[in-house]
């Protein structure tokens, strides 16, 4: 039996070598579920994985996606703990754009009902990456940490958690309009980095209190400007690199102020923390959507066949939330 999936036949420019096409329905090995996917979200590593620019290559012809919600439809041998039938969602896995996809038994999430599919879709990934991210800084109440591309998903999301936890978080994002809707959504203080003296207005904006750790998500000049917030024994942490450059940082901050400069990776951390760890990560973000605390929005979801227009979309600056596929639409 055959499926419907978005293919990647070579690696490239995502709207250049993705296509819908005819793929077989997979079998579930031991240990793993089969998943009749409801949403998939359009990750950044996702695209980057596409172009061959990640921290791994799939073999090809591959069905990329990394995260989706649906419902178990079939499960394999050594399979106890989950059922056909129970909603779950799931970050992590290979081959989410397609109607059905294969995962392990222990890496899925039962979801409460409670919870609807635009957010249940993301919630794995991100809001996961951002609260693991959070505990790993170690930040205390009443200190502040930096976050730039702040408008996007994880600075949303670093403000929501931190905010909980009653640490402060400066918003650095480039344009007024992208200031304006997170201020709109209730997060502050945010800073425009395009307008003259932006440096002077965080330091106003923490009443000149330190910023113990910034989260750069872009690279190129922009790491380097937070390095120069950050405070003595400060640490930067590389997160993303939306501007696809390298992290330009000057030898004398790091040397006189003693920083530290360390990558993040959410897949690679979530494993080492272990399973206990993580269960108690996943209940806190899903009491929080199931309270609609964490609500996250998809901007415009695509049927499988539009793959094109949903990765451009997915790219196009000022966007607010996701794009994601629907493999049932259409």
């Amino acid at each position: 039996m055959d499926m419907r999936a978005v293919v990647l036949g070579r690696f490239g420019e995502p709207k250049e070598v993705l296509a819908a096409a005819e793929w077989p329905v997979p079998e579930p090995g031991p240990g793993q579920v089969r998943v009749l996917t409801s949403l998939s979200p359009i990750h950044n590593h996702d695209l980057a994985i596409v172009r061959g620019v990640y921290g791994y290559r799939p073999e090809l012809p591959a069905i990329p996606g990394t995260e989706a919600v649906g419902r178990i439809d079939a499960v394999g041998p050594g399979v106890f703990d989950v059922e056909v039938g129970q909603r779950v969602a799931v970050a992590g896995a290979q081959g989410t754009w397609a109607e059905y996809f294969l995962a392990e038994a222990a890496a899925v999430a039962p979801v409460p009902e409670s919870v609807d599919d635009e957010t249940a879709s993301q919630l794995v990934s991100m809001p996961f990456s951002a609260l693991l991210l959070l505990e790993d800084l170690g930040v205390e109440r009443g200190q502040w940490i930096a976050v730039n591309a702040a408008g996007g998903a994880v600075g949303r999301l670093l403000n929501l958690l931190a905010e909980r936890r009653g640490v402060g978080v400066v918003s650095l994002v480039r344009s007024e309009a992208s200031a304006e809707a997170l201020r709109a959504a209730g997060f502050g203080p945010v800073v425009v980095t395009e307008q003259a003296g932006w440096q002077e207005r965080v330091a106003e904006a923490t009443g000149g209190e330190p910023i113990v750790a910034a989260v750069d998500q872009v690279g190129g000049a922009a790491a380097g400007e937070l390095m120069e917030l950050l405070a003595e024994r400060g640490e930067l942490i590389s997160f993303g690199a939306l501007s696809g450059r390298p992290m330009l940082i000057g030898s004398g901050p790091v040397i006189f102020k003693q920083a530290v400069v360390k990558g993040f990776w959410a897949a690679r951390r979530g494993e080492e923390i272990g399973a206990e760890a993580r269960g108690r990560l996943f209940a806190e973000l899903f009491n929080l959507a199931a309270g609609g605390v964490l609500r996250m929005g998809i901007e415009t979801s695509f049927p499988l066949a539009d793959i094109g227009e949903a990765v451009t979309a997915a790219e196009r600056p000022g966007r607010t939330a996701k794009v994601a596929l629907s493999p049932r639409a259409g």
